[in-house]
């Protein structure tokens, strides 16, 4: 165990919440989870019934195949959960993929849900709270909602491919995305691909 200046016990053990909505995209949930689980990071996940539908709909997955990449899986209903509260400390959360609505309730700070009474209480904490938001084009009520969130504290993170790491598939397109959102909370994911400026690997065999 570590302890802090005060002699306090402190848990050495990182946790990131893990919120997956209803907005297409399933599949970047999906591999935030496998990404802490490689990391060694305890994801706390909870997921809408939205969500669940989209990953019926976009892969061949089953929930058990989903929750079951989770350390802890805590019910949609179940505002009394550990991520309730303040108290259980964190890394912070990430919301992969987020929808509109999703989106749209935490700016607003109606927590209906345990997923977004979970990223209220990662803004209160002054927590990294990173936000997948998932729908184009954008009007302006969601950029106004966005330019709240960010003034709150929150992160927006649309999954944007960066084609400086020459994917090769969509998988890579993916990974990449998610390694860039977890790099909001310091971690450093292997499937990541790093620019190393001009005349680094990559760019050399472009100008090949």
């Amino acid at each position: 165990m570590d302890h802090d200046v005060n002699g306090a016990v402190r848990n050495s053990n990182p946790r990131i919440v893990v919120g997956i909505s209803g907005a297409s995209g399933v599949i970047y949930g999906v591999r935030v989870l496998d990404a802490l689980k490689e990391l060694g990071v305890e994801s706390h996940l909870v997921v809408t019934r939205a969500a669940l539908l989209t990953l019926s709909q976009e892969t061949d997955l089953g929930p058990d195949d989903l929750t079951g990449r989770a350390s802890v899986v805590h019910k949609l209903a179940d505002v009394g959960a550990t991520i309730a509260s303040g108290s259980f400390r964190t890394l912070g959360m990430i919301v992969a993929p987020c929808s509109v609505k999703t989106m749209s309730e935490i700016a607003t700070g109606v927590t209906s849900t345990l997923l977004t009474r979970a990223a209220d209480v990662v803004l209160k904490e002054r927590r990294p709270l990173v936000l997948m938001v998932r729908e184009t084009p954008f009007h302006l009520g969601h950029l106004r909602t966005m330019t709240a969130l960010a003034e709150m504290g929150a992160t927006i993170a649309p999954p944007l491919p960066a084609f400086y790491s020459r994917p090769k598939s969509i998988d890579d397109m993916v990974d990449q995305s998610v390694g860039r959102a977890l790099d909001a909370f310091g971690l450093d994911w292997s499937a990541v691909r790093r620019w190393e400026g001009l005349n680094g690997p990559a760019a050399a065999g472009a100008a090949a």
